[in-house]
This record gives C-alpha cells, sequence and structure tokens, in this order.
C-alpha cells in the first residue's frame, strides 16, 4: 500500500488526469454502438423539442439578389410520419453521400497502390537516411499543417505516414500519428499557401456582412498573414507536446507491427528512379490542367484555380493519380509487381482492411443526417449567439470569447465550411454592430473551429484515425485516442489565442489591408 501511495505521488497531475480520461472513454461501448446511440439520442431529442415548439429566428442572404430574409426555423421530429419516412428512405443515400466516405475510398486507391508495391516503403529508408531525427516530429507536423492546401487528404496521407516514419526511427506510432493529426486537424485554417477553405469561409463571411453593408467584402486572403505565422506557431507546439507530453505517456511501443530500415537494394533504389520519374510526369500534367489560361481544370467563368473550380473538385482523384502512377512505376522497376493481377490483388488486399471503417461510417452519416435533419444543430448555433450577445462583450475581449464559444459548437458539429454557413449569418453581423470586423470575427471563428477537431469524435474523419491506429493498438478505443490528443488540443486553443491576442495588440494585421476592429 504504502509502494502504491509512493508511485502515486511521483505520477504527474496530468498523467493521473489522462490515464481517468482514457479509463472512462475505453469503457464507453464500440465507437458503431456509440454512434447507434448518438442517433437514438437525436431522434428522441428531435421528437421532445418539436412537441415542445423549439424555434429560433435564422438571419439568411440570398446569393443572387443579396436580400436578407428571416426564417422561423423549428425542430423537426424525426419520429412523425415524415421523419420516419426520412430514416428509411435516405438511410442508403446518407451513407453514399457521406463526404468522408468517398474522400477516403478514392485516396485509398492511390496510397494502397504505393504501400502495396513497397513505394511508401522504400521512399521512407531514403527519407529518415538523410533526416536528422531531431527535425522529424516538426516535419510531420509541419507537413500535415501544409496538407490542408488537398483539402482533407491529409487524414488518409499525412496521418498513417506519420505513423510510418516514427516506427521507422523505433519510435511509438502513435506518437507519429498524433503529431501528424495535430497537424492535419488542429493545424486545418493555418497554412503557407491559399488552402481551399479560404475562399469558401471569405463568402460565408461576406454573405454575413452584407446583411449590414451591401457592398462588403472579405477576400479570400482575409487572413492570411495570420495563418501564415500561425503554420510555424503550431509546428512548434505540436512538436513540443509530442516530444515532452504525448511521446513519454505512450512509452515503449510493443506492439506487432514493424517497418525494415535495412539499406536500399539496387532494384529499390531503380524502383525509386522510375517513382520519381513518374511524379515529375504526373505534376506537370496536373500543372498543365491548371496553370495556362482557360486551362480545362479552371473556373470557366473567373479563371480562377482555387474556390469553386474544377481543380478543387477534383483535388481528392488528383492525389489518388500522384500515388499511383509512381506506386506502379516503382512496382515494375523494383520488380514487386509483375503483371496487371498483382497489382490488382495487392490493391484488394489492402483496401479489404476499410471494412471496419465502412461499418463504421454508415452508423456515423445517419447521426449527421438526423442531426440536420432535426434542425437540432442550428437551434443550438442560434441559441449560443443570443448568450454570447447577452454577455455585451466587444473588441478583442468579443474575439476571445467567440474563440471558445465555436471551440466548443464544434464538438457536436464536425464541417467547418458547414457549420461557418450557419453561424456566419449570426455572428458576423451581430460582432459588425460591437464594432468587430467580419475578418476578425472569421479568424477567432477559425481558431476555435480547428483547437477541438482533434478531440471530437463527431469529426468525420476521426473515424479514420481511429481504424489507422487501430492497426497499431488492436484495443484502441474513443478514449484512448481523445487522451493522446487532449494536451494538444487544450494547449493549441489557450496558446493559439494568446499569440492571436498578442498579433491584435502589436496591431499587426491579419491579412492584406484588414482591420481588426471597426471605426
Amino acid at each position: 500500500m504504502e509502494q502504491k501511495q509512493q508511485a502515486a505521488k511521483k505520477t504527474p497531475v496530468l498523467d493521473r488526469m489522462l490515464d481517468f480520461i482514457e479509463r472512462a472513454g475505453n469503457k464507453l461501448p464500440h465507437p458503431v454502438t456509440l454512434f447507434v446511440i448518438f442517433a437514438a439520442v437525436v431522434v428522441v431529442a428531435s421528437a421532445l423539442m418539436s412537441a415542445a415548439g423549439t424555434s429560433v429566428v435564422l438571419e439568411q442572404v440570398d446569393k443572387a439578389t443579396q436580400t436578407v430574409t428571416e426564417n422561423h426555423v423549428v425542430a423537426r421530429s424525426l419520429l412523425d410520419a415524415d421523419g420516419i419516412r426520412f430514416m428509411f428512405e435516405k438511410a442508403v443515400t446518407n451513407f453514399t453521400g457521406f463526404a468522408p466516405v468517398g474522400v477516403v475510398l478514392v485516396a485509398m486507391l492511390g496510397i494502397a497502390t504505393a504501400d502495396g508495391t513497397g513505394l511508401l516503403s522504400a521512399s521512407l529508408r531514403k527519407l529518415l537516411a538523410n533526416t536528422p531525427s531531431r527535425v522529424v516530429t516538426a516535419m510531420v507536423v509541419f507537413i500535415g499543417v501544409m496538407s490542408n492546401v488537398a483539402s482533407d487528404s491529409g487524414y488518409v496521407v499525412v496521418v498513417p505516414l506519420g505513423a510510418m516514419i516514427f516506427l521507422g526511427l523505433k519510435r511509438h506510432p502513435m506518437a507519429g500519428i498524433a503529431a501528424a493529426f495535430f497537424g492535419v486537424a488542429g493545424g486545418f485554417s493555418a497554412n503557407l499557401l491559399l488552402g481551399s477553405i479560404d475562399p469558401l469561409l471569405g463568402s460565408f463571411s461576406t454573405m454575413g456582412a452584407r446583411i449590414l453593408d451591401a457592398g462588403y467584402y472579405v477576400s479570400p486572403v482575409a487572413n492570411y498573414y495570420f495563418m501564415f505565422g500561425s503554420t510555424f506557431f503550431i509546428t512548434i507546439i505540436g512538436t513540443i507536446i509530442t516530444e515532452k507530453v504525448a511521446e513519454p505517456r505512450l512509452g515503449k511501443y510493443t506492439g506487432d507491427e514493424t517497418a525494415s530500415m535495412d539499406p536500399l537494394t539496387p532494384a529499390e533504389n531503380r524502383g525509386l528512379r522510375w517513382a520519381l520519374i513518374a511524379l515529375i510526369l504526373s505534376t506537370v500534367a496536373v500543372l498543365l490542367l491548371v496553370l495556362p489560361e482557360n486551362a480545362l481544370l479552371r473556373n470557366q467563368e473567373n479563371g480562377q484555380i482555387l474556390g469553386d473550380s474544377p481543380f478543387m473538385t477534383s483535388i481528392v482523384i488528383i492525389v489518388t493519380l500522384l500515388f499511383f502512377f509512381p506506386g506502379l512505376c516503382y512496382g515494375i522497376g523494383a520488380g514487386t509487381i509483375r503483371d496487371d493481377k498483382q497489382l490488382v490483388n495487392i490493391i484488394s488486399d489492402i483496401m479489404g482492411t476499410m471494412g471496419g471503417y465502412l461499418v463504421l461510417t454508415f452508423v456515423a452519416s445517419q447521426f449527421v443526417a438526423y442531426f440536420q435533419y432535426s434542425n437540432i444543430g442550428l437551434i443550438l448555433a442560434v441559441k449560443g449567439a443570443e448568450l454570447l450577445r447577452a454577455t455585451h462583450a466587444t473588441g478583442l475581449t468579443l474575439m476571445v470569447i467567440f474563440v471558445f464559444v465555436a471551440a466548443f459548437i464544434n464538438l457536436f458539429i464536425g464541417s467547418a465550411v458547414t457549420k461557418w454557413s450557419v453561424m456566419a449569418p449570426v455572428f458576423v453581423p451581430m460582432f459588425m454592430m460591437l464594432g468587430l470586423s467580419p475578418e476578425a470575427t472569421q479568424l477567432a471563428y477559425r481558431i476555435g473551429d480547428s483547437a477541438t477537431n482533434i478531440i471530437s469524435p463527431l469529426e468525420p474523419f476521426f473515424a479514420i484515425v481511429l481504424t489507422i491506429a487501430a492497426k497499431y493498438d488492436k484495443k484502441m478505443g474513443i478514449g484512448t485516442m481523445v487522451s493522446i490528443m487532449l494536451p494538444y488540443s487544450i494547449t493549441l486553443l489557450i496558446l493559439w489565442t494568446l499569440f492571436m491576442i498578442a498579433w491584435v495588440l502589436l496591431g499587426l494585421p491579419i491579412g492584406p489591408g484588414v482591420v481588426t476592429f471597426l471605426s
């Protein structure tokens, strides 16, 4: 007993707290069962809220005419005739239309080719042989942050690569997953380049601002300076938390997975040369479809590459092909594939491991659809705005409060764009009346939205990260994943908010020609 008491005293408070969260979380049912329960709760709650006449007034802007209308949003019951028909009739399309399903499965076709032929293993061995070990963690986090240029592809590309890189260095693969997941999801809004999310958020901020000012325009680069600086800031945070908190707590990896670090053979080196040639030619082909004026993958109306363009809507298949062709050429050059039948078998074997993910996403897609149909998400967002209005906060204080409001709402509504399409018409004009610019409101939203991505089981891609992690830890559950990622989330939320405060107090512009406070 005395030894246990002494051991407890030596255990840091943070470790004891995270152990408790892990134990409690892992006592929860399987994620599939959990989503069934969530869906059932939404069904019952929708009926109760509908019976109680729960409703809110939502101001919406017509894109074409820029006219403002007030819509009475009421809770819709899933237990009345229409609701029951919806649950039966839409079950299949809820699943097939669920964004993570298509993104993951299509991207996996390319990744499976690169992995099955040996390209990923050989590339990582080549990379690690020429990369100082002290910068590997920062490299994984940074690549994760930068991956949002390609939308959500980072979840299925960077996260498994993080595990493989760490395993190759005899480090715990879960630490690699955590570092990559933090970069991809926690750093989703930051980048050195404009990402796919920038023009989308800006368009909804513009609509919200025009409720009060018909000529107001929020540019896609409205938050660019701040997000550029945040890329390095987030990389530093992720590196420190991984090496000082997550990895020491995980301890030594004792699982069955291994990563070969043997020197490359002549055949493997030949395969890498062929893969590099294939990658260069594939990249050139994509650039020819994007860069010339009137290129096929540009927006044919305004010539833009980012935003609403064929290039951005095709990004998943482009990423897939950029893995597939180098993987194919590597296999031919290295002699790991001899014919098309072997290639198909390699891809099929790896794709066969996605069965558990499909079961999970089927149930998760029903929950998300029920949540949207019932209008519970809309009602929560508007009610949150009313509570925020009651605080009478202004200026920088208002920005800080809104960061935490967005972080909380993000636990229940995963998609950043969907959520902002609901919140922008409510919060942007309200904050304009309190002296805060639409660009600053959008900035605060992006911080809060990103910080809790990594601990929300309702985040659409949380399931794929769990699936990847289960390869290295068969007992991986929601509790374990949340306990690993919670220090990242809390630290990012607090420090990124402080970074925002310092940025504003120093009078630095958050984007080209953008002011934080309206005169």
